[in-house]
């Protein structure tokens, strides 16, 4: 890799007019990926993509004249200046602010690119360009702005303020939350049948470690296969898979962990249940609080649920516990 102060004024050139062509090929492909959920939104992606094409054919016209038709091999993975980021425009359905995140990191890149570039050219007219276009480039947020401005009315506003929320759910709240739910209900019989056949914290804390994790496991797989998002627009499966797994394995941990309370205490198995029982009720009144919140269900509805069905489920792992 290269360093910025080692590049010629021909070598920055052609790495200014790569890196146009490229911001213009991401923005193109933001506006697509948005063209469904945000249409409005779309179209200040394309007219930013607009902006950085005129930018290249400037930047090639000049180098034309000043170097001929060839251009040197080199893009920003060369040099050491541009900072290095995961190729998030390759993912579809990403979210809005991922997108815009994106945009104003590539805004501010360029900017301080073209101002660096231009105190190092010794070329008047590549100096003059470089300049002119890092004003550009600095002004960009402020085109953005104004564009927005004038095609985002409060009601498309609203439209895709509720499009976003919608999107959140589907990738992140609803895999989370059927991770949760599985977690918390599905390790309470083994859990507490465990620990009632044999009235010790260390195996039963076992017990519902494996439990927990061996859920985790499946149910992110289940997950991340049930869809790959490309119809669905529920995002990454992989992201998907992550989360239901990871909260599906914290949802049994929770009521588990209590039974780490060390047996040599007195009262200590009894102890560990209280506080078992006193965490199995607060993640049951937080999934229903979730559900409701997010899920537009009524709360006591899915108190009646949520509740009652962990009730039954706790009950029964009592029972076979005790038996």
């Amino acid at each position: 890799m290269k360093n910025f102060s080692n590049l010629t004024e021909k070598e920055i050139l052609a790495l200014a007019i790569a890196s146009e062509e490229d911001d213009n090929r991401v923005y193109l492909a933001f506006a697509e990926d948005l063209a469904e959920r945000y249409p409005a939104t779309a179209k200040i992606f394309e007219d930013m993509a607009k902006v950085e094409e005129s930018h290249f054919q400037r930047l090639t016209d000049l180098y034309h004249v000043r170097f001929g038709p060839h251009l040197p091999p080199i893009r920003r993975g060369d040099v050491n200046f541009f900072i290095r980021r995961p190729p998030v425009w390759l993912i579809r359905n990403l979210p809005l602010k991922a997108i815009r995140r994106e945009v104003e990191l590539r805004e501010a890149e360029a900017a301080a690119f073209y101002n660096k570039a231009a105190a190092q050219a010794k070329d008047p007219a590549v100096a003059n360009l470089l300049r002119e276009l890092a004003k550009t480039e600095e002004g960009h947020e402020e085109l953005a702005a104004k564009i927005e401005s004038k095609i985002l009315t409060p009601e498309q506003r609203r439209k895709e303020e509720a499009e976003s929320r919608r999107m959140f759910v589907l990738q992140y709240v609803q895999p989370g939350l059927v991770g949760l739910m599985d977690g918390t209900v599905s390790t309470l019989a083994p859990l507490f049948a465990a620990a009632f056949a044999t009235q010790n914290n260390w195996p039963t804390f076992l017990v519902g470690l494996a439990a927990a994790i061996g859920a985790g496991i499946s149910m992110g797989f289940a997950e991340a296969l049930s869809d790959d998002g490309a119809l669905t627009g529920r995002g990454s499966p992989i992201l998907r898979g992550a989360i239901c797994g990871i909260m599906t394995a914290l949802g049994g941990l929770g009521h588990s962990l209590p039974y780490l309370i060390p047996g040599s205490l007195p009262n200590s198995f009894w102890i560990a249940t209280a506080v078992a029982c006193a965490v199995v009720t607060a993640e049951l009144w937080i999934i229903a609080w979730v559900r409701t919140r997010y899920m537009s269900t009524p709360f006591l509805r899915a108190v009646l649920q949520i509740v009652l069905g962990g009730a039954i489920v706790l009950a029964t792992g009592i029972l076979i516990g005790a038996s």
